[in-house]
């Protein structure tokens, strides 16, 4: 069978461009080795996370991105909350940091408000509030379940009839617009984009990697539910998330930031530690993560690293149940450079990989571009 347009890998970047192009009126297929996604997609926060995300061309594909998931989750029937974030400081030089952040030209598209520790509590209550500096509260950012997103939006792509869904059929091969499965089907499409994300040395490992992608581990936890109908409320970030995002690093003091924790707390530098919550419909708390890089990747996951994540939320956050129900690990591509790549690795062939942990945050933006650029130049009949 003949498409306009193949996706490999349904993670929310194939997802992304499937909807894109079906809403344009193009016949779509895509194609997943397993039985339904279970990669970085449904591992994460569910964190539409603007204010991450770097000024200029970055941050308005972030806040259109959101806009689309808004837009996707009325089409499809699954929340999309705007929850907003809050930052918070329990040290001087990282209350110092959020303040530069509000007041530079970078924040002017966000929504902030720059807190005192008691303006703190009232957005957060569950902050911790010994040493509580202040913090910085974004109306911006949205937050969605990834398990029930990913499900949904599958299930509601694969009801439209412009678009095939083809699970459980590993590709083994692409080339020249035609697709063949590992039993031996083939299709053809009139163009092809591989969106495999970590798993990209299954199908043109060369042209990854020459794109010097770098595969990153993390570990998360789930508590159990909190009690009472207990809420966080807006996503909540550390200070030590500062050093994450390069948002941030236009503030003066975050070199500041940055040497004290290695200073002091090695351990965190060493694992990629930087602490985050976000509230899952259940009443459950998603806490994390850490980041492992290339050859420090290893099979098995740290407690180690559990410990430390929990130690750290403990310092920022009061939360009534502590007790962990799940514990997880996901791996992404990331690009040294950019937020993401778009190549065409061979005629008719595309590559869309790369984005990290900024998936949730800019793959429908980006989708949506991509299948723009096809479409005005023609590619796809």
């Amino acid at each position: 069978m003949h498409y306009d347009l193949a996706i490999i890998g349904s993670g929310i970047v194939g997802l992304g461009h499937v909807w894109a192009a079906a809403k344009r009126g193009y016949s779509v297929a895509v194609f997943e080795a397993d039985s339904h996604p279970e990669g970085a997609s449904i591992r994460n926060f569910g964190m539409i996370w603007p204010i991450g995300q770097p000024a200029g061309s970055v941050r308005a594909l972030s806040l259109r991105n959101q806009q689309l998931w808004q837009e996707l989750g009325e089409a499809v029937g699954f929340p999309v909350e705007q929850c907003g974030s809050v930052f918070l400081a329990h040290h001087e030089d990282e209350m110092q940091v959020l303040k530069e952040f509000a007041d530079s030209a970078c924040s002017q598209d966000l929504d902030l408000q720059v807190l005192n520790p008691a303006e703190t509590l009232q957005h957060l209550p569950a902050a911790n509030p010994n040493g509580l500096k202040g913090g910085l509260y974004s109306r911006t950012e949205c937050r969605v379940h990834p398990p029930t997103a990913i499900t949904s939006i599958v299930s509601h792509l694969g009801g439209l009839p412009n678009v095939d869904l083809h699970f459980e059929t590993p590709i083994v091969k692409v080339h020249d617009g035609s697709i063949q499965s590992a039993d031996g089907k083939s299709w053809t499409a009139d163009r092809i984009i591989i969106a495999s994300g970590a798993y990209f040395k299954h199908l043109f490992p060369e042209q990854h990697r020459n794109q010097q992608f770098k595969i990153c581990k993390l570990q998360m936890l789930l508590t159990v539910p909190q009690p009472d109908q207990w809420k966080l409320g807006p996503h909540m970030a550390s200070g030590l998330t500062l050093r994450h995002y390069s948002a941030f690093d236009i503030c003066p003091t975050l070199t500041q930031v940055r040497q004290r924790v290695a200073t002091t707390m090695p351990e965190l530098d060493r694992y990629g530690i930087h602490v985050m919550a976000s509230s899952t419909p259940n009443g459950e708390l998603i806490l994390g993560d850490s980041h492992e890089y290339g050859e420090d990747i290893e099979p098995f996951d740290k407690d180690e690293i559990d410990q430390l994540i929990l130690r750290e939320i403990h310092k920022v956050l009061q939360i009534p149940q502590t007790s962990i129900a799940r514990r997880w690990s996901g791996f992404y591509a990331k690009h040294p450079h950019e937020m993401y790549i778009f190549r065409e690795i061979e005629p008719r062939i595309h590559l869309v990989n790369g984005f990290g942990g900024n998936g949730m945050t800019l793959s429908l933006a980006a989708s949506d571009s991509v299948i723009e650029q096809l479409a005005n130049s023609n590619q796809m009949s």
